[in-house]
């Protein structure tokens, strides 16, 4: 988001990419991959640069905002699917909290790529409550994590809108612009 308002200046504030997003029904083939500093988990690769793929004359800002929007949702949806696979288990839900997650059109994005709810609270700064709430177990205001988890209440559920083929679609497309993206900053002698 930084690099759309401060570099392409295509909005004023970060809170403006949902409404720039909304104009488009879809991202217009366009995938937006934000490899500016390499790309982290799963891909590992240190060499791999930004890369924005499928322009066409009729791309627009709103094209590309919702490409950017997609590729937040589309790094998560990656970092989940090896969790699941390191793991053996299935997502069920994804609980979100954070900045980003007051993005409505983001939350329904992740949910559509991951194929489950995503389930954001009404207290969206959970990170420092968290710690804090680690700090109160540990001196013993709280007696367990059941008193913690009674607290936290459910804002909103973003239901998957999209089909399983649709999902393997874009999520192919992703992985093919991910893979045009790495080894970029590697230059020859």
């Amino acid at each position: 988001m930084q690099w759309l308002r401060d570099g392409l200046k295509i909005i004023r504030r970060a809170t403006d990419i949902e409404a720039l997003a909304k104009k488009a029904s879809d991202n217009g083939g366009v995938f937006f991959v934000p490899a500016f500093a390499g790309l982290g988990a799963p891909h590992w690769d240190a060499y791999a640069r930004g890369t924005i793929i499928g322009l066409t004359r009729g791309t627009q800002d709103a094209h590309i905002a919702r490409a950017a929007l997609e590729a937040i949702a589309l790094q998560s949806a990656d970092v989940l699917e090896a969790m699941n696979r390191d793991t053996g288990e299935a997502l069920t839900e994804l609980r979100v909290d954070g900045g980003a997650a007051a993005n409505n059109t983001l939350m329904q994005i992740q949910a559509d790529f991951l194929g489950v709810p995503v389930v954001r609270p009404q207290n969206q700064e959970t990170t420092a409550l968290g710690a804090a709430q680690l700090a109160g177990l540990a001196v013993g205001y709280w007696g367990d994590t059941d008193m913690l988890a009674a607290q936290w209440k459910t804002d909103r559920v973003f239901e998957p809108n999209i089909s399983a083929d649709q999902r393997e679609a874009v999520r192919m497309q992703w992985q093919r612009a991910v893979e045009r993206a790495r080894g970029w900053g590697v230059t020859s002698a």
